[in-house]
């Protein structure tokens, strides 16, 4: 998969609580995608992908430790949904 670095790095807080969300209530509000995030935030790739591989009573926070970055070789990594836009003025 490629990787894309982003215009401003994305520093994940170290002491921020982790997002107790599973995939299948991520599906259910309309997302599919995740954006994978390196650990280190100072390399600040990341990728998007599907989560369709895996069961919907799997945590994003499960997934973290399976990521390894193929920029610079960190092994962890930031889940989150990737929630498209807003469409602002679409009415």
């Amino acid at each position: 998969m490629a990787i894309a670095r982003l215009p401003c790095p994305v520093a994940p807080c170290p002491n921020r609580a982790r997002q107790k969300i599973t995939l299948g209530k991520m599906r259910a509000s309309g997302v599919r995608g995740a954006l994978i995030y390196c650990a280190d935030y100072q390399c600040s790739h990341y990728i998007r992908i599907s989560a369709d591989q895996w069961a919907d009573d799997v945590w994003l926070s499960d997934l973290e430790d399976k990521f390894t970055c193929t920029a610079c070789g960190k092994r962890g990594a930031d889940v989150r949904p990737d929630v498209p836009p807003a469409r602002i003025g679409s009415g």
